[in-house]
């Protein structure tokens, strides 16, 4: 039966016209058979018979009988050329602009990535001696992501350090006692670490969210230590200084009583306001769980120590020693300036209000001079470029051209490595064609200004206006930012546009328009249709009729097409362990021109010679290397990405200009999705949860309060905070990311807790101590808060200075945000309650027997 032909190496005989030789697959599959040979029975043992005839090497699969001509062997040698060599290339690989080999190692979903990294470090270790022995040069950190994750932990463990020594420094200035700072400080220690138990204990890995959960809890963990134990300290100064009435025991349990209520409360409203992190779902939930968590279980833990370890530790240290009985020197300082302002704000109530009226409608008029963005750029040390070619584009021309531009990066200063890979791997996920490729950058572990140096000097390079590289599209991102971009919408990108249609030229049309629509756009970059059409390929359409008449069937014309130019796999050579696939295919030199397939020599059954431009019509077309389908809907996808404006605006003029500018073809619709739907969708829902939290809030304050008016007053410090967040964020650039939101969140959670303590104390002034509610009561209430307010919110304020400060910094990226609207709604808000709520309070409060 007629298998195929291959181009014979030489004539065989003058007679014989090259390359018409019938080759029959069985000829070489029945001689690299490997066959069992039985067994030897005898009376006492069997003995299996092993046979080994398969050819081992090139030269001896070369001298195999085909038939015999004339008397004369004809072997496969004869007739083609028998080599070993390397299987069809669909990809490449450059390190440093220099041929080389690329391979990527991925992790098992839920693995830790540095313990991973740090496994297959100690293996390649012990592959030195054997790859320095074939002189391969290794080169082991192209892309190394537990880089990012050893410097984003070791920063945020430096923002922990620096903070909790700031915290106790500020301790030592208020209470001006080694043993009230020591009692305090302890907190901090013990909180965090029972926090790091409980995550433990569930099971939850301690990654730089969880780190940066615990940075923020810094300030808070201590806040009811401060509070406990500046009452007790307070209370057992008072209580010597009128002749010792009760015993230390006393006075110290009392003191910590006192305080329990409120210090419960605000630690629950705080807790409380976190819950919906753990709800988010989504990118967000991801992302913001495990701070959310670890940030809870600190200050609940905290709540622990301070009403166990604290007023033990207080009662130990400080019921035994001396007690100054003076207020430490600076709050000695602080006391009569600040009741002569108050004294001030409380005789023009009403100018005050206004000026507070004002600042709060000036902090709401500025929001919208906020620009927004889904999540901000990360500082990974690593930068992904992708660059697309012209579809059709061989692997060896895109590797050139990667070469070059690898080799111009390289002259960017700070840029340590550039690796190129083209096409895909054979059994990889992804359906890239040769003509697409992606450059690794490593830039490593420096400050976070150095890398957008390198950043915008590779965009420079890159840019299609310079006209260096005509035809090719590039885009840049990091990595983890790309992995987050393709978990929202399926692409690398911030904006996706997919158009559906059953007609693939028609979706091409609509896909070209859009492109061209989004490129109007102001701040739109990195636009590509992620499907072009244009793949050149030679189509080959047989004559059905003219095969009958000469005696061809279109099965065996197709299988001599498909192993001239495909291969055609005829068996295996066993080499140990090691299979060789041994592959049937026409010499290179036979298949390079489109002009070559017409004269592909063919054979009937009948002994019928003719060539393939005699049976078909081979023909060049434009194809496609990819079809996109989503929901069994043909899709064709333009995708983009955004640089210097607000992702609200981006998407709202994005919408319009599709809108005016396009005109989809019958049947045809479309999809916009991307990082602004997940915004509005993440900010939805955590505006929705934060609602049902809020709930919960307004019912513990009820509870702690037991009064409406006053709890409504209590609340004005929320607006207070906001205007300070508000600020904060112009102050730094005017970008909110979905951080920024969670952080104006928790800001509102923290801010309350002041305002709980200084409402509590007057409730405790007037209903248990018995003082009218007039002027005096307010002043001093106000005084004896004065030094737990400013120092609660002085020490969150300083515990998360060093993140805020750092923020843009590996590891900071998504929490620095945070820690800079937390600092700037305390600085507005303390203001608020130290300086107009006593004031309002007075005014509009009601305390003792008449219930709001």
């Amino acid at each position: 039966v007629f298998d195929y032909y291959i181009t014979g190496k030489r004539p065989v005989r003058k007679e014989l016209p090259k390359a018409s030789v019938i080759l029959r697959r069985e000829f070489v599959a029945n001689n690299l058979r490997e066959v069992s040979a039985g067994f030897l029975p005898g009376p006492n043992q069997r003995i299996a018979i092993v046979s080994e005839g398969q050819p081992a090497t090139p030269e001896q699969l070369g001298r195999v009988l085909l038939r015999e001509i004339d008397g004369r062997p004809l072997r496969l040698a004869d007739v083609g050329t028998v080599v070993e060599a390397a299987a069809p290339a669909i990809s490449a690989a450059a390190i440093d602009g220099t041929p080389g080999v690329f391979l990527m190692v991925q992790g098992q979903l839920g693995s830790n990535t540095l313990a991973v990294s740090k496994a297959l470090e100690v293996a390649l270790k012990d592959l030195e001696p054997l790859l320095a022995r074939e002189q391969v040069d290794l080169r082991a950190n192209l892309f190394r992501p537990a880089n990012f994750i050893e410097t984003a932990v070791d920063n945020v463990r430096f923002d922990i350090v620096v903070g909790s020594v700031l915290v106790v420094i500020v301790l030592f200035l208020f209470l001006f006692n080694a043993r009230t700072a020591l009692i305090c400080a302890t907190a901090i220690p013990v909180s965090l670490l029972g926090a790091v138990l409980l995550l433990t204990a569930f099971g939850e890995p301690l990654n730089i969210m969880v780190f940066g959960g615990l940075a923020i809890a810094l300030g808070e963990v201590v806040d009811d230590a401060i509070i406990d134990t500046e009452n007790i300290f307070r209370r057992l100064r008072q209580n010597r200084m009128a002749g010792r009435p009760r015993t230390d025991a006393e006075v110290a349990l009392a003191a910590s009583v006192e305080v329990r209520g409120s210090v419960v409360y605000a630690t629950f409203i705080v807790a409380l306001v976190f819950v919906p992190l753990l709800t988010f779902g989504g990118v967000g939930g991801k992302l913001f769980a495990p701070l959310g968590l670890a940030y809870i279980l600190a200050i609940l833990a905290s709540l622990v120590v301070a009403t166990s370890l604290t007023p033990a530790l207080c009662f130990l240290l400080l019921a035994r020693g001396d007690l100054n009985a003076e207020d430490p020197p600076f709050v000695r300082r602080l006391k009569p300036g600040y009741i002569a302002v108050l004294s001030r704000i409380e005789r023009h109530p009403f100018r005050i209000a206004g000026l507070a009226a004002g600042v709060i409608a000036l902090g709401f008029a500025s929001i919208p001079l906020l620009s927004g963005e889904f999540i901000p750029s990360l500082k990974e040390g690593h930068y992904v470029i992708h660059m697309t070619a012209i579809p059709g584009t061989s692997e060896e021309e895109t590797l050139r051209i990667g070469t070059r531009v690898a080799q111009a990066m390289l002259r960017i200063k700070g840029v340590r490595s550039v690796a190129e890979w083209v096409g895909r791997s054979q059994n990889g996920a992804d359906t890239f064609g040769p003509h697409y490729s992606e450059f690794e950058v490593e830039v490593g572990a420096v400050a976070g200004q150095e890398q957008t140096r390198v950043l915008r000097e590779i965009r420079e390079l890159l840019d299609g206006s310079r006209g260096e590289y005509p035809g090719l599209n590039f885009s840049v991102n990091t990595f983890l930012t790309e992995r987050i971009e393709e978990t929202i919408a399926g692409f690398p990108a911030a904006l996706v546009v997919s158009v559906f249609g059953p007609d693939l030229d028609l979706l091409d049309q609509d896909a070209r328009e859009v492109a061209a629509a989004i490129a109007s756009v102001r701040g739109a970059r990195d636009i590509q249709v992620q499907a072009p059409a244009g793949t050149p390929q030679l189509s080959i359409r047989l004559r059905h009729e003219r095969l009958a008449a000469l005696g061809f069937a279109p099965r065996d014309v197709l299988d001599a097409i498909q192993t001239a130019y495909e291969g055609t796999h005829v068996g295996q050579i066993r080499r140990g362990s090691q299979g060789v696939d041994v592959v049937a295919v026409l010499a290179p030199a036979a298949r390079r021109a489109p002009s070559q397939v017409e004269a592909l020599p063919l054979r009937s059954v009948t002994g019928v010679q003719a060539s393939l431009g005699d049976v078909a019509d081979v023909t060049m077309t434009a194809g496609r290397y990819k079809v996109l389908h989503e929901g069994g809907k043909r899709i064709q996808t333009v995708t983009a990405n955004i640089a210097g404006r607000d992702l609200g605006d981006f998407d709202t003029d994005v919408r319009k200009a599709i809108a005016t500018g396009v005109k989809l073809a019958p049947g045809n619709f479309l999809v916009i999705g991307g990082e602004a739907k997940a915004s509005v969708e993440a900010r939805e829902r955590l505006v929705f949860h934060s609602v049902l939290a809020g709930f919960g809030v307004f019912v513990l304050l009820y509870l702690a309060f037991n009064n409406l008016r006053n709890l409504g007053l209590t609340l004005l410090n929320l607006p207070f905070a906001l205007v300070g967040g508000v600020a904060a964020v112009l102050f730094t650039g005017g970008w909110m990311t979905l951080g920024s939101l969670v952080g104006f969140v928790t800001l509102f959670g923290i801010t309350l807790r002041n305002s709980i303590m200084l409402v509590s104390h007057y409730q405790h002034l007037v209903e248990t101590e018995g003082a009218p509610w007039n002027v005096e009561t307010m002043m001093r209430g106000a005084a004896e808060r004065l030094p737990s307010i400013l120092m609660t919110a002085l020490v969150t304020a300083l515990g998360l200075m060093p993140l805020a400060l750092g923020s843009g910094q590996p590891g900071r990226e998504i929490e620095g945000p945070m820690a800079i609207i937390i600092v700037g709604g305390l600085a507005t808000s303390t203001v608020l309650n130290l300086l107009i709520l006593p004031t309002v309070l007075l005014r509009f409060g009601r305390f003792g027997s008449r219930p709001g």
